[in-house]
């Protein structure tokens, strides 16, 4: 059973480039209980889909630490690899990886794909996120288009 959902999603304008990941979890109604954005400043598109999972992985823990969590992402890479199914090769995609299965057990978080067009909340909250990394400014909620 779910008890939360994490949608997540990073981004990078250019590669590397100008960079955002953005997180939010829901409950099983689909009411979103917390968002967040982070921008990264230049980073691969990869590091800001990792920092997306584990930015959500992080609200997750705050809200509920013993819940059962789904992520949902549309990044095949990071939900393979999270899995297990992909081998992880790069160090600081190694690196990603274990701090993301130290926020919570590894038996309380499942991993599932969905195509981008499912994903766009968390994709807005990137988007915003490299708006904000691009300005040179912090994310500010108050203003954001998710929630």
């Amino acid at each position: 059973m779910t008890d939360l959902i994490i949608e997540a999603d990073g981004g990078s304008r250019g590669n590397p480039g100008i960079a955002g990941a953005g997180a939010l979890v829901r409950n099983t109604d689909g009411e979103i209980l917390a968002t967040k954005a982070v921008p990264l400043g230049k980073a691969s598109n990869n590091v800001a889909e990792y920092t997306g999972l584990i930015e959500g992985l992080k609200l997750a823990r705050e809200i509920d630490p013993a819940a059962s969590v789904e992520v949902l992402m549309d990044s095949k890479l990071v939900v393979e690899q999270m899995s297990g199914r992909w081998k992880i090769k790069h160090e600081d995609m190694k690196r990603l990886a274990a701090e993301a299965a130290s926020i919570l057990s590894p038996m309380q978080v499942t991993y599932t794909w969905i195509p981008r067009a499912k994903n766009g909340d968390a994709d807005a909250l990137s988007n915003e996120a490299m708006d904000a990394s691009a300005a040179g400014t912090d994310w500010d909620p108050a203003a954001s288009r998710v929630g």
